[in-house]
């Protein structure tokens, strides 16, 4: 390996182990979604080492062809690892982020639930938000709060719900208020509707889940019990046939 394919090797394990800097925290926390309605940057902690240190993976990538496979053809396909390092590393989702979608997924019921008591009570569209925002804080909570955060200033609810609906993770719930408040039916039944359906749409969600634990198992048991079957089984009964031919 020549000397400067490994000081870019070198300089790779070394950023790696550089702990991120410490962004401006997102609507979502110091780990959380990308800034949506309010435009913040996606802070370093929730990029993920590899995106963060993108560039120098692709720099390791592009020393592979000449040091590995050398000659013409290696000049060729250290540019084209280079380009495939820089894209697929660059369309991986970060755990982080990751989390805190798993989080809001689960929250997200649970919140359209609360907000659906507290628009029966008879509270307005922004105290419901901050009523079930505080009763389950999380980022789903944090997250609807930053994209209604407009309703106290004044700003239509139509353009709040059409934010709302445009977000991936607050989709549903967006939609429901949006076609409530254009339709001029109840704000209160569409979200009790939407609430039911995503309780539904959750319990479903944990039937499949606790159904796939039982298949992804069966492997695992099967390698762990098939060498106890086999010297239990298998060779006691081998042993007896040789015995009786023999």
């Amino acid at each position: 390996m020549s000397p400067w394919a490994v000081a870019l090797l070198a300089a790779a394990a070394t950023a790696a182990w550089v702990p991120p800097a410490r962004g401006r925290p997102s609507i979502l926390g110091s780990a959380g979604v990308p800034g949506g309605a309010t435009g913040a940057a996606e802070p370093a902690a929730a990029q993920g080492w590899m995106r963060r240190h993108r560039w120098l993976l692709a720099m390791c990538a592009a020393a592979v062809g000449p040091t590995v496979v050398g000659g013409a053809t290696g000049a060729v396909a250290g540019p084209v690892l280079a380009v495939v390092v820089w894209v697929v590393v660059g369309r991986s989702e970060p755990p982080a982020l990751r989390r805190r979608r798993e989080q809001v997924r689960r929250d997200l019921p649970h919140l359209v639930g609360l907000l659906a008591v507290a628009l029966r009570a008879g509270a307005a569209a922004g105290d419901a938000v901050a009523v079930a925002g505080a009763a389950l804080p999380g980022p789903a909570a944090d997250h609807l709060l930053a994209l209604t955060s407009r309703l106290g200033l004044g700003v239509d609810p139509g353009a709040v719900w059409h934010d709302v609906a445009g977000d991936p993770l607050l989709a549903p719930l967006g939609r429901a208020l949006a076609r409530a408040h254009t339709s001029g039916s109840s704000v209160v039944e569409a979200v009790e509707d939407l609430a039911d359906a995503l309780a539904r749409e959750a319990g479903a969600d944990a039937e499949d889940l606790a159904r796939s634990v039982g298949v992804r198992a069966a492997v695992p048991l099967g390698v762990c019990l098939l060498p106890a079957f086999v010297l239990v089984g298998i060779v006691p009964l081998a042993a007896g046939l040789m015995r009786t031919l023999l």
